[in-house]
């Protein structure tokens, strides 16, 4: 069931419908308080008159009330007519009640003679005046102190005045004329508020679609480079967003173009290493075939060459086949405790034949014992990679150093060397797959070009860094630096 529902309001996802609601919503409701504000001011403004004028009236009819001593005598016509003027103006109804808290006078004559007990009367008698207006009833219920005038003597040669209430004047007026009022007045502010809502409604419309216009341009544009139309950069300047988005996606273009450079270089190098053995084999297979009666010495001479030629194959296979298995995320790593010191002896010990026959020093120094948490099948073929390329690239005579430091962190392998060097252009492109630094003597140096870029995603798998800094025709060092505990990170 939620499902469906949020089914129904995938639409909100959309940027320009937000924009729209956004728009339309601040829009809507300071017109809708408007509305509001206009029409609640104007009923609290009628209100406050409505009561100044019927109290100014009531404050004059209680003074008469006093003049004609009505609340000792209520058979005056005079204050009778006025009474009921007064009921008739305003719709209302008065009653007035003695200090005895007794109805006298009650203009509907219905509770006259009757005893009214109000917290409103009471507080009138001491002299405060009350005002209540009741929306929901639609009249305003008031209190005005009928009081009488007294001169009270004093020390002093001035009469001071003081007044005495002598009852009340409790009165309820109809409110219907401002209720009226203020639904005219409503209806017009709809009318109004209306015709703003259609103009806001306009302009969201309006907003949204120049808003997400720029955005429009970019996904045509990315729609273009996806079909394949073009492969020019983006450029949507309409605004500072979507020219970031723009040179991010140039960006990432870019970067893919290299990406598919390199990977239509590897395709090429793969199949030219693949076929070059055995295309060697061919032409062995087939001079071996051409030809009768060979003497066994050259026969012997071309099976070994073919043999040649299947073991370079063999190891172009299995190097590829180690690559593609360390490019894997999901590759796992036998992870274990390892003498490293230990580790990079057996190496040395099982390289030596190799450099003897080259003419090339081997010497491996151990600043202190380490011990760290690695793959020791990976670690292994990292070390033997660099120290064989340091042996294959030397110079007869030359010499090749083998150095293991660790701090608390990592520890580092440091092979140099004194061979031909990298040239300063080349260094960039040595973990490329295939690559070769001195193509014209590729088929003299063994190799298949893939040993540095194996060895690197060997260190990548463990954390680790790969440095090299070199100068052609002096020599090379390659610094690895691999953390002590392995952290895996899922």
């Amino acid at each position: 069931m939620l499902k469906i529902n949020f089914g129904k309001l995938k639409f909100l996802r959309s940027i320009k419908i937000r924009i729209f609601l956004i728009v339309f919503i601040v829009g809507i409701i300071p017109s809708t308080i408007t509305r509001y504000a206009i029409v609640r001011n104007y009923e609290q403004r009628a209100v406050a008159l409505r009561t100044s004028d019927v109290q100014t009236q009531l404050q004059i009819l209680a003074n008469h009330l006093i003049s004609y001593r009505y609340l000792q005598d209520t058979s005056s016509e005079v204050i009778d007519a006025e009474l009921k003027m007064l009921s008739n103006l305003y719709d209302g109804r008065v009653l007035i009640i003695n200090n005895n808290l007794k109805v006298i006078k009650d203009t509907y004559g219905i509770s006259e003679g009757k005893t009214i007990i109000s917290e409103e009367v009471i507080r009138c008698l001491k002299g405060t005046n009350t005002s209540n207006y009741d929306s929901d009833n639609g009249y305003i219920e008031m209190t005005i102190p009928i009081t009488e005038i007294t001169d009270v003597d004093t020390a002093a040669d001035s009469p001071v005045e003081s007044s005495i209430a002598r009852g009340v004047m409790l009165t309820s007026v109809s409110t219907d004329y401002i209720t009226t009022t203020m639904e005219i007045l409503n209806r017009k502010a709809m009318v109004v508020e209306a015709l703003v809502v259609l103009v806001i409604f306009i302009v969201s419309i309006l907003a949204s679609y120049v808003i997400i216009r720029p955005f429009e341009k970019i996904t045509d544009a990315l729609r273009k480079v996806k079909e394949g139309y073009t492969s020019d950069p983006i450029s949507v300047q309409d605004c500072l967003e979507t020219e970031h988005i723009g040179d991010a996606f140039n960006e990432v273009l870019g970067r893919m173009k290299v990406l598919d450079d390199s990977r239509q270089e590897f395709v090429s190098n793969v199949s030219h290493e693949l076929k070059t053995p055995i295309t060697s084999i061919k032409v062995l297979a087939d001079s071996l075939r051409g030809q009768e009666d060979l003497p066994i010495e050259l026969y012997r001479e071309f099976m070994e060459d073919i043999a040649d030629e299947i073991d370079r194959e063999d190891k172009i296979i299995n190097d590829l086949l180690a690559l593609i298995k360390m490019d894997r995320t999901s590759s796992d790593l036998n992870i274990d405790q390892v003498d490293i010191n230990v580790l990079v002896e057996l190496i040395m010990k099982r390289l030596r034949p190799i450099a003897f026959k080259k003419n090339v020093e081997l010497v491996y120094e151990s600043i202190r014992p380490v011990v760290a948490a690695v793959d020791e099948v990976k670690i292994t073929l990292v070390i033997t990679n660099l120290v064989e390329n340091a042996i294959k690239y030397n110079k007869e005579f030359g010499w090749v150093k083998v150095t293991l430091d660790a701090d608390h962190q990592f520890f580092t392998v440091e092979v140099a060397d004194s061979g031909i060097g990298i040239p300063a252009e080349s260094i960039e492109h040595i973990y490329e797959r295939f690559y070769r630094v001195d193509k014209s003597h590729s088929r003299e140096i063994e190799g298949t070009g893939l040993g540095l870029a194996i060895t690197r995603s060997a260190i990548l798998m463990h954390r680790g860094s790969i440095k090299v800094v070199s100068e052609e025709g002096e020599g090379t060092t390659f610094t690895v630096k691999i953390p002590l505990t392995y952290i895996s990170v899922t």
